[in-house]
Formats: C-alpha cells, structure tokens, sequence
C-alpha cells in the first residue's frame, strides 16, 4: 500500500511539484492585496486548473497570507499555475517568484518513482525551472529565479516577503528522521525571509484524534497541532489559521492516504463507484496557517 500512494502521488509531488515588498509589512495587514488584479490573474487561468479553484481557493488563500503585488514569494514545489504561473502575472514587474525545490539529495528517498533517470534530471532542476518559465512567464511579470531548499544563497537571505509552503510540509515531515530535512527547510525558510517576512502553510490535515505514526505525512496528512509545534519550536511567531480550505467530507482513517481522493483517485482509476465516492469527497481537508519570522 505505502508503494501504490507513494507513486500514485510521484506527478503531484514533482509539478504540483532582494525586490521591495509592498505598501505594508508583509503578513501585517493585507491592505496591499489587489484582488481586482488576482481576479484577473485567475480568469486568465486554464479551465482545468479554475475547476480546482473550488478546493484551493486561491484568492482567499493570497489574500489570508497578504500576498501583493511588488513582493518577493518564494514558491515551494512550484508549478506553472499553482503557484508560480499565477504569482508571475500578480505579483507584477516590481515582483519576484523565487522558485524552490527539495534538496536534491531527499529525492532518492522516493523510492517508487526516484530512479536513476529521474535522479539524473533533477540535477539540472534549476536551471531547467529557469527555462521553462521563460516559455510560460509573462514578458511584463515578475522576475523569475529558482534555488533548492539545500540552502539559500548568501544574496538570497532576507530577501523574501512570503515563503509558501502549500502541499509539501508532509513530506519534509515524513522524512525528518532521515535527514532533517523539516528541520532544514525552517532553517531555509528563516534564512531567506525578511524580518517580519510571512511562512504560508496549506497542507492535508489529519484528524487529531489519528495517532502521530499515521500522522508522519507517509500517507500525506499531518496534524495541525505538530505543524504549529514544528514552527514555533524554530522561532516563527504564530499568526493564525484559516478554514478558507477545510473540507469536512474528508475523514480520512488510518488505512487511507490523501491520493485516494482528486486530482490523483490512486485506488478507483478502473472502479467507477469507488472513483464517484472519492469524487464526491472532493480534494482533501486543508489546514491554512500563517507564520512569522520575528522583526
């Protein structure tokens, strides 16, 4: 089982997979926030992409996390929508998307998909970011740059308004006792944020009530409760959450994973009535948290 959802999310992992902030302290006020501008931003979007607006909600989800137009947002597991292509266009010519990945030695820890041909093209993962967004980024965007959680660059450090997490602490999690890599990635997104810079959080929330093994991210979710821990035992400020990406359908057991349910439907590709009741769920419940590096 720990097989089938490890590579039945390998897709989502991999794509989901210093310029002047705003008018305001990022994460401090949202009054530099121009929805007018993001609703924009989101017409524009693909149709398959817009269906999942529902679940992801975006706009709320800048919004909650001050996002403006003119910041510096570092994006983890970017995509050429989620976050990064929309970021591109709202954040503007003043703005800058600072692309990030896994550091490339927690890659070989997916053993189900991670072969050696994988391996070999995530060396060139930077570089390749860089030249793909050249195909996809708007001429009149934002600056488009890319580093790896390995460690932020010397003229990387305390450029950055926002760090967004979204979909990816589990994994970081997950693998903590086999590299620290959750305690790295804090480090990285301390080292790179301003003073008072913001750490947006979006990630499959497990019930509290499941026990912490099942809770490690191995199946994706991870409880609130050891996100906050994890946060504010590496000295961000907790700012407060938001139920703007809760779904209540989702009650997951502890022999689900979150790739039971859309956009992956691992287990009900070739079972219609199961892929109609894990369609009916919808995608998974989300807990949306807001953390500071202190002034």
């Amino acid at each position: 089982m720990m097989r089938l959802f490890i590579a039945a999310g390998a897709a989502l992992i991999i794509g989901a997979c210093a310029t002047g902030g705003g008018s305001d302290a990022p994460g401090s006020s949202v009054a530099g926030f121009d929805g007018a501008r993001l609703d924009a931003v989101l017409a524009a979007q693909p149709d398959e992409d817009k269906a999942r607006y529902q679940y992801r909600h975006p706009k709320e989800t800048l919004e909650f996390f001050g996002v403006a137009p003119g910041m510096t947002v570092v994006d983890t597991l970017p995509g050429n929508v989620w976050y990064s292509g929309i970021l591109a266009s709202y954040l503007g010519a003043q703005g800058e998307v600072i692309g990030a990945d896994y550091a490339y030695d927690m890659w070989p820890l997916f053993t189900d998909f991670a072969d050696e041909k994988f391996l070999t093209k995530r060396k060139t993962w930077v570089q390749d970011w860089l030249d793909g967004a050249a195909e996809w980024a708007p001429a009149d965007g934002a600056k488009i740059s890319a580093v790896t959680y390995a460690g932020a660059p010397d003229e990387m450090k305390g450029t950055a308004d926002i760090v967004l997490m979204v979909r990816a602490f589990h994994h970081f999690n997950r693998f903590e006792d086999k590299g620290g890599y959750r305690t790295s990635a804090l480090k990285f997104a301390m080292d790179v944020l301003k003073p008072g810079g913001v750490v947006g959080v979006v990630q499959h929330r497990a019930p509290e009530t499941n026990s912490d093994k099942w809770s490690n991210g191995d199946a994706g979710y991870v409880k609130q409760s050891e996100v906050i821990a994890a946060f504010t035992a590496a000295g961000f400020e907790f700012l407060g959450s938001s139920e703007i990406n809760a779904n209540p359908n989702d009650q997951p057991s502890e022999s689900d994973f979150v790739w039971r349910l859309p956009p992956t439907l691992a287990t009900s590709r070739d079972d219609p009535e199961m892929k109609a009741r894990m369609e009916a769920i919808g995608e998974s419940d989300r807990m949306t948290l807001k953390f500071k590096k202190p002034s």
